[in-house]
């Protein structure tokens, strides 16, 4: 009975598949501390940081996938070094994890990056969130550059 019972888990392991639970995604400094990753309410195509109470619980397996809409987080190919992120129905096997640190993987098209940026909107509950690859920075924004956003703590 016992042979039965690891085998489906040997099968999942071998195969490569996450077997992990949603998680919640959240920043770690000031001046976003633990605001959480989430659509914005006034275009759910646009995901932002804000508060614990709308947060969204997130399936991480290559792909960020929100639990709560299905979309999957994706990277848009802006001219300046921070990405604009979007949630859609296109899925971007780009993410990864460092311990408990959202990144993107050494092979995908942006390289390992664990940066981010984020702006804050005019709802000063939300900050936008871009992936950071350089250091340039939008004007006229309120924002905080090197941000790292975490998955809650793995203990």
């Amino acid at each position: 009975m016992r042979v039965l019972v690891l085998f489906p888990a040997l099968l999942a392991s071998l195969a490569g598949t996450a077997l992990a639970k949603p998680e919640l995604i959240r920043s770690v400094s000031s001046p976003i501390y633990h605001l959480y990753l989430q659509s914005y309410p006034e275009d759910t195509s646009i995901p932002v940081l804000g508060p614990e109470a709308s947060a969204e619980y997130f399936n991480i397996a290559g792909t960020i996938q929100s639990v709560n809409s299905s979309f999957y987080l994706g990277i848009k190919s802006d001219a300046t070094s921070y990405k604009s992120l979007l949630f859609s129905k296109d899925s971007v096997d780009a993410w990864g994890l460092e311990g408990d640190t959202i990144m993107t993987k050494q092979g995908s098209s942006w390289g390992r990056q664990l940066n981010f940026l984020a702006c804050e909107l005019e709802d000063t509950s939300y900050w936008q969130l871009y992936l950071q690859t350089g250091s340039d920075m939008p004007t006229g924004r309120n924002c905080s550059n090197y941000q790292t956003i975490h998955l809650p703590c793995l203990c």
